[in-house]
């Protein structure tokens, strides 16, 4: 498939590929250059590492027995 890049340096990837590839609105991409002249784009996938850090416990650490005993409790330790 062809697309043409816009004034903006945008392109519209065809919508056959974006459902093949489960793309929507404001979904990522990365471009990789794999050879002088060749270009792969690619769905950016985060990965789950990128998740690290974004829930803060204060206190002590749990125990892997006090995380499940919480679970049960619906949270509470």
């Amino acid at each position: 498939m062809i697309a043409t890049i816009s004034s903006k340096g945008q392109i519209t990837i065809p919508g056959s590929i974006r459902r093949a590839f489960r793309l929507r609105t404001g979904d990522r991409v990365d471009f990789r250059v794999v050879a002088p002249d060749r270009l792969e784009l690619l769905p950016h996938r985060a990965s789950v590492r990128a998740l690290r850090g974004m829930v803060r416990h204060e206190g002590p650490a749990l125990t892997l027995e006090d995380m499940d005993k919480a679970i049960g409790h619906g949270g509470e330790p």
